[in-house]
Formats: structure tokens, C-alpha cells, sequence
């Protein structure tokens, strides 16, 4: 599994058009997992922000609870060496 996610990542860091990119991706995935994808960026973005309860992001963004709870989960149990590489990276 880690080598064919090794040639996903590849790919997609190789593209620098930004066109090319959103081919790729509509190749690669469902419009259901796309949306999910950016769903889950808008939560963890959140969560690291802060100033928003778990109940604010799920009215706001329109994502369940479950949802925001296994991100922040997630984010819980990160080391904070990586938490703080994420931040940079999607803030």
C-alpha cells in the first residue's frame, strides 16, 4: 500500500498546472470524495484555528459531528512537532 500512495504523491506533487491538477484529481476520484476531502480540510483548518466549538464548525460547514470529532481526535493524539508541520502546511 505505501508504494502505490508513494506514486499517488508523486503525481500529483509533479503537477504544477493548476488545470492539470484538478484533471488528475477528477481522475482519480469521485466528486463525493473530492467534496469530502475539501470538507475535511475546512475542519482540521478550523480546529487549528480555534475559535470555533465543535457544534459552530458543524453548522457552519455543514459536516457531522463524527466527522469533527475523528479529526480532532486525530489531532489530540499528534505529536506536537507534527501538528505544528500541518499548521504550517494547510493554514
Amino acid at each position: 500500500m505505501r508504494a502505490e500512495w508513494n506514486l499517488v504523491l508523486e503525481k500529483v506533487t509533479s503537477h504544477h498546472d493548476h488545470n492539470g491538477l484538478i484533471d488528475l484529481f477528477e481522475l482519480l476520484l469521485t466528486e463525493d470524495e473530492r467534496s469530502a476531502i475539501a470538507s475535511r480540510l475546512k475542519v482540521f483548518q478550523a480546529l487549528l484555528y480555534g475559535d470555533m466549538s465543535q457544534r459552530q464548525i458543524a453548522q457552519e460547514y455543514q459536516i457531522s459531528i463524527a466527522t469533527i470529532t475523528r479529526c480532532s481526535n486525530y489531532l489530540k493524539n499528534m505529536p506536537l512537532e507534527k501538528k505544528n508541520k500541518i499548521k504550517s502546511l494547510i493554514l
